[in-house]
């Protein structure tokens, strides 16, 4: 007989993945329960971050798990970063949003304490307008210069994203076209 693995275990390989973090869904969909998550939390195994979501403290801090909280923070599992948040993080436009976007579905409808430091989105996602940006989900490129030209970010940074996200291989040559045409159909 295999002995079960141990909830840490079950858990570091989860937040692994996610920058140190998991949660309490994660959890549960891996067979640990409240109390055994709650016995981690007590010995110190991980922290409680914000409400549902949990950290190894021992897990190397990073620059970005800021975003990665975001994301996780909806307890949503089509959660992105987006719009403004995702030309930044590209670094094809010198935006510097005070807040962090996440995009999560239409359907869903939710109220989440602590989230004065994000700005959520309702918009259904097709499957290729979704990437990956340091093992973050996030939207692509084209996607992110197509939510700002809809949310108003100004002209000049849009321009910028269009020419550097071609310049660096993120926008192809139709999509470049494409999003200066709607660029310029916003502006008359």
């Amino acid at each position: 007989m295999t002995p079960k693995p141990l909830a840490r275990n079950e858990l570091w390989d989860i937040a692994s993945t996610q920058h140190g973090f998991v949660t309490a869904q994660q959890a549960t969909e891996s067979g640990i329960t409240k109390q055994a998550l709650q016995m981690l939390v007590h010995r110190g195994t991980v922290q409680r971050v914000t409400h549902g979501v949990y950290r190894f403290p021992q897990y190397p801090v990073g620059e970005h798990d800021q975003l990665m909280l975001a994301v996780l923070w909806t307890r949503v599992p089509e959660a992105v970063l987006s719009h403004e948040t995702a030309l930044d993080c590209y670094g094809i436009s010198d935006v510097n949003p005070n807040r962090i976007h996440v995009t999560v579905g239409k359907h869903r409808r939710f109220r989440r304490a602590s989230g004065r430091d994000y700005i959520v989105h309702f918009e259904n996602l097709e499957s290729n307008q979704i990437g990956w940006w340091q093992e973050i989900p996030t939207v692509t490129p084209a996607t992110a210069i197509e939510q700002c030209i809809a949310g108003g970010t100004p002209t000049y940074l849009l321009r910028q994203a269009i020419e550097r996200g071609h310049a660096q291989g993120f926008l192809k040559a139709n999509e470049r076209y494409a999003l200066a045409n709607k660029l310029e159909a916003r502006g008359e």
